[in-house]
């Protein structure tokens, strides 16, 4: 990652409310009842025509209604906070058919789409937008559906990865070994193992599969024993299974390696409670800022968020940022999405490459004794 450079754009908006608590990082609880909007958030079709219409594309109804009125609450707090006075967002229910939510939010004059949450529902999104020839900034982290006028904003393990080892392999580990569950995540964080290692001038002893039973992350990990020795193991997958292979590493050949996870840890802040776990490094977004925007929100709605809400707010502030040069009612400027000098926001730095995929300054953590350590902050800025 390149120190360099500088941010064109700061999220100063949220830093103005001071904080004392810190929400925990987990999901919130899921919230029922009618939608929570704020004044600049609504249903329909906006009366004026003076400010940029801008759709916002998530589940408010269905299994994952809880995330997306998180999602949905955040942006409002964006626009309170940014007092803009330019956009105006209007929340479309990707719940009831993603298909029938764009078609709508396009049909009402929207010229940017903020969402869809589901890489399934960005497929079917992305095409219904480009004959429109309206961007669309998905919050979802599956880099395949980014590409041809689609922006994946979520968090993508493989840069994840690549932060993680080459802070292990600068802090002199240089034999690296994984445990990665079968399926589609898996696959890809081993493939993101093998291009990173590689990358640091390392090497990749052994990587094994699991299906999380607890029979094969056994046989796993004595296949890891018998391939060969490793300082480094990445245990690519959530806290909750790390917590469960940890301590089978521990007595099969693993005593003294340093466990490596994922973006998914971040998560978890039960992972600190776990005597195994300590000395564990994980790479993820920052939390400073989100810690934050959890209080506030908080405040405003009376439960805790899902922490993909900061994707709901950074979005915003992207948003407000692009309008400044934005003509209302004109084509959303989507070269302005690749700025090089990228953005800023809750979860720090981020920037659009040419792939439509949203490359993020990571911090390092240390998993201690009831908390997590930040051992390599995330770089401020991009270079130029």
């Amino acid at each position: 990652m390149k120190r360099a450079g500088r941010i064109l754009f700061a999220a100063t908006a949220l830093l103005v409310a001071a904080c004392q608590s810190i929400v925990p990082k987990g999901p919130g609880p899921a919230q029922t009842g009618p939608t929570q909007t704020g004044p600049e958030v609504t249903e329909g079709l906006p009366t004026d025509t003076l400010r940029h219409r801008v759709a916002l594309l998530v589940p408010m109804s269905g299994p994952n209604a809880g995330v997306g009125q998180s999602i949905a609450n955040a942006t409002t707090l964006a626009l309170l906070d940014t007092k803009a006075d330019k956009v105006r967002i209007t929340t479309y229910d990707t719940g009831v058919g993603a298909a029938a939510a764009a078609n709508k939010a396009l049909a009402d004059g929207n010229k940017l789409i903020l969402g869809p949450l589901l890489a399934e529902d960005a497929r079917i999104v992305g095409p219904i937008a480009a004959r429109a020839n309206v961007p669309v900034i998905s919050f979802s982290n599956d880099t395949s559906v980014a590409g041809n006028g689609v922006y994946i904003m979520g968090y993508n393990p493989n840069q994840s990865i690549e932060r993680v080892v080459e802070f292990a392999k600068g802090k002199g580990l240089s034999k690296f070994a994984a445990l990665v569950p079968k399926g589609v995540y898996g696959e890809r964080s081993g493939t993101a193992l093998l291009r990173a290692v590689e990358g640091a001038g390392a090497t990749v002893v052994s990587m094994q599969t699991f299906d999380r039973s607890a029979a094969s992350i056994t046989a796993a990990v004595r296949k890891l024993q018998a391939s060969s020795s490793y300082d480094a193991l990445l245990i690519a997958d959530s806290g909750r299974v790390a917590m469960q292979v940890a301590p089978i590493v521990r007595k099969n050949g693993g005593a003294t390696a340093r466990l490596l996870g994922t973006e998914l840890w971040n998560t978890d802040s039960g992972l600190a409670s776990s005597p195994v776990l300590r000395g564990a490094w994980f790479a993820s977004v920052s939390d400073g800022l989100y810690s934050q925007l959890a209080t506030k929100y908080r405040a405003r709605y009376g439960n805790a968020p899902f922490r993909l809400s900061a994707l709901g707010y950074d979005s915003v502030l992207l948003t407000v940022r692009i309008a400044r040069d934005w003509k209302p009612g004109t084509t959303f400027p989507a070269a302005r999405l690749r700025d090089a000098g990228g953005f800023a926001g809750i979860d720090g730095a981020f920037r659009f490459g040419r792939d439509g995929i949203a490359e993020r300054a990571l911090e390092v953590s240390e998993i201690g004794a009831g908390a997590f350590t930040v051992v390599a902050p995330a770089p401020r800025s991009f270079a130029e």
